[in-house]
């Protein structure tokens, strides 16, 4: 064995060894588990946190059907631990046909890694594309950058459709741009160097995104893991595994996997990155030693083939990413940490306000601290061009510049798919009114009376755009009835309430939709809170040459107000609005254009929506503002439908503002 070999197999063995310490500690709570199985009859156990956020996360993206929560519900009330297990249950055995179709999407950015030592190539791990650039492995089969310069990255070592060979896509690491690691958790995060054609190769493979947030998946629930074991062609291993523990930085579960699946992602059913595999765990005698499937003790010449392994542990995708966010980094790294996306949590969320969050509390505009926007470089894009971003609503208490990262980092995955250069945040123009929005809010009761005549109004308007009928229609319609009455509000909320059928035709939580609507109103039906919103806009815009605006949600309203007060010397060469609420009747009535009258100031206009976004409600816009604009669905995941990083990441949505810049 030499040196490298020697190496890495002690590394790997001591985080075999960690990992069975833990399977030895936790056995009070893996008999904890089983005891709730057998009370239960039911392989779905956990802790009730965990239970209410898998149930919520699965009833929100739409992964649950309709029929099997209404059947249940006709049993018993769907606010109890007990009927959300057998919902996640059903959910966990009976899988849709795209099951396989998102399973072989994920695995495509699996790749095998490979050291070339003495002009030889030895498989040693598997790794994965988690960004555009950026490839998730361990630390036991990357511990340092000079390894890492020394590998390569496979991608497409499997076989074909009729077990065909597949032509194998290779890429260099590049750990000067980018090397993290952390020997405890076993992972390292470093950049893949864009291949001969400069394209990164998510651009070609894709990525698997890491999630921060909880509810993934509980005890007892299939995982699915992918990888290269022993070096071989890309393999998957479903079904027969199953989450046996869930610790406070690992996960346990049975699973068929082999050491060279070391640095494999593992999924839930929804090919959500659960966790990051890194070690078996041996079966142990008294003394410590490993034992041989045969019972004897193992020995070093027996191969790893004949130990007895009781259990795999893998990663926790949430640690990992709570553990990069206590780093620092340049402002290049930043960039492609940034690529992440908005789900790791590394940045401020881009969009919509948590809605466990407290509510803004009544403060006066001398009481709150408000935080004014971040200019972009005077020299960026030849100082001839400006990129604006202009936010929504509950931005209160945010550091305006994360946020700009964040949207920067939508942007930057949309142009990367469009093969096109990615931007700096550091060159863009972010407005920020967040707080000022809720100091001229003032003592206005929960940030506009919920009996206010305009939200009310444009309440009603949206869910009748949603197709929602007359309470006559419901009680007369069996299907409605079926599909929408009768059992509680933990799934879909009452179908006679507005912001309730809403939310169902969407799966955005019933209260954030309405706080969105009451701030819509609230600058709409109050001019002191319009006009200190606007100065606080104007003061951070660019005072001349091309701009290009970018706005969400209620930006897009105040962006239809600000260009009938932007300074002459701007030409705003293009705007787009995404999200937007602009189609309702009792919005464009009430700006200070008196109508849906396109800005003639305007070059070009790109309107995108998602036909799921609950704001975008009366897109496209052109019915109502006329043939002289762009409108372009798209389509983002169904529990970020409102989502501003989404709507810039699509390609078509980011190439036209690059298209634009470049110009």
């Amino acid at each position: 064995m030499d040196t490298d070999s020697a190496t890495r197999t002690a590394a790997w063995r001591e985080q075999m060894d960690a990992a069975a310490r833990r399977f030895a500690r936790s056995a009070e709570e893996r008999d904890e588990v089983t005891r709730k199985r057998k009370a239960t009859e039911s392989d779905v156990v956990d802790t009730d946190e965990q239970i209410i956020a898998r149930a919520d996360r699965l009833f929100t993206s739409g992964e649950v059907p309709v029929q099997a929560a209404v059947d249940l519900g006709r049993q018993e009330p769907l606010d109890t631990i007990g009927s959300l297990e057998r919902i996640i249950g059903f959910a966990n055995d009976l899988q849709a046909v795209n099951f396989l179709t998102r399973g072989a999407r994920a695995a495509a950015a699996v790749a095998r890694i490979t050291l070339t030592h003495n002009s030889r190539e030895v498989p040693m791990g598997t790794g994965s594309l988690v960004s555009p650039q950026l490839l998730l492995t361990n630390n036991h089969v990357l511990p340092t950058a000079d390894k890492a310069e020394s590998v390569v990255i496979e991608f497409g070592a499997e076989a074909g459709i009729d077990n065909q060979h597949t032509p194998v896509t290779k890429y260099r690491l590049a750990p000067n741009d980018l090397f993290v690691t952390n020997k405890h958790l076993d992972y390292t995060l470093v950049r893949v160097a864009p291949g001969p054609d400069g394209v990164a190769p998510g651009a070609t493979f894709g990525w698997n995104r890491l999630i921060a947030d909880t509810g993934k998946i509980v005890v007892g629930e299939a995982m699915n893991v992918i990888g290269h074991p022993q070096g071989r062609l890309k393999e998957i291993s479903i079904r027969d595994n199953r989450l046996d523990l869930q610790l406070d930085d690992f996960l346990h579960y049975t699973s068929d996997t082999e050491p060279g699946n070391s640095g494999s992602p593992v999924f839930n059913d929804q090919w959500e990155m659960v966790a990051l595999h890194h070690a078996g765990v041996p079966k142990k005698d008294d003394t410590g030693r490993m034992l041989r499937k045969d019972g004897k003790v193992w020995q070093s010449g027996d191969g790893d083939d004949a130990i007895h392994w009781v259990a795999n542990e893998g990663v926790r995708v949430s640690v990992l990413l709570r553990d990069l966010g206590k780093q620092s980094f340049d402002p290049a790294q930043r960039r492609l940490l940034d690529e992440l996306g908005p789900d790791a949590g590394l940045s401020a969320e881009t969009v919509v306000a948590d809605v466990t969050a407290p509510a803004p509390q009544h403060i006066s505009a001398v009481e709150a601290a408000v935080v004014r926007g971040v200019q972009g470089r005077p020299s960026a894009f030849g100082g001839r061009r400006s990129v604006v971003f202009l936010h929504g609503r509950s931005q209160q208490g945010r550091d305006p510049a994360d946020l700009r990262r964040a949207w920067t980092a939508g942007l930057n995955k949309g142009l990367t798919l469009a093969d096109l250069s990615p931007i700096d945040p550091a060159d863009v123009h972010f407005p920020f009114y967040g707080d000022q929005l809720v100091a001229s809010l003032g003592a206005r009761e929960s940030v506009v009376d919920t009996g206010s005549e305009l939200y009310e109004s444009l309440v009603a308007e949206a869910a009748r755009r949603a197709g929602m009928p007359s309470a006559g229609d419901v009680a007369t319609d069996p299907i409605a009835e079926e599909r929408f009455g009768g059992f509680g509000s933990v799934v879909l909320g009452r179908v006679r309430d507005q912001l309730g059928w809403i939310a169902a035709r969407s799966g955005l939580d019933s209260l954030l939709i309405g706080a969105i609507f009451k701030d819509v109103a609230a600058y709409l039906d109050d001019e002191r809170v319009r006009k200190g919103v606007l100065d606080t806009v104007l003061a951070d815009m660019p005072v001349g040459g091309e701009v290009i605006l970018v706005s969400h949600s209620l930006g897009t309203v105040v962006a239809m107000d600000l260009l009938t007060q932007l300074p002459r010397e701007l030409d705003v060469r293009l705007l787009v609005t995404a999200g937007s609420p602009l189609g309702l009747d009792g919005v464009y009535g009430k700006l200070l254009s008196g109508g849906a009258s396109r800005p003639e100031r305007v070059g070009e206009w790109l309107n995108t929506w998602y036909a799921g976004d609950p704001i975008a409600i009366g897109c496209p816009l052109r019915p109502a503002w006329g043939n002289d604009l762009r409108d372009l669905p798209v389509d983002n995941p169904k529990e970020r439908a409102h989502d501003i990083a989404e709507y810039l990441a699509h390609a078509a949505v980011a190439a036209t503002i690059g298209r634009t810049l470049s110009a």
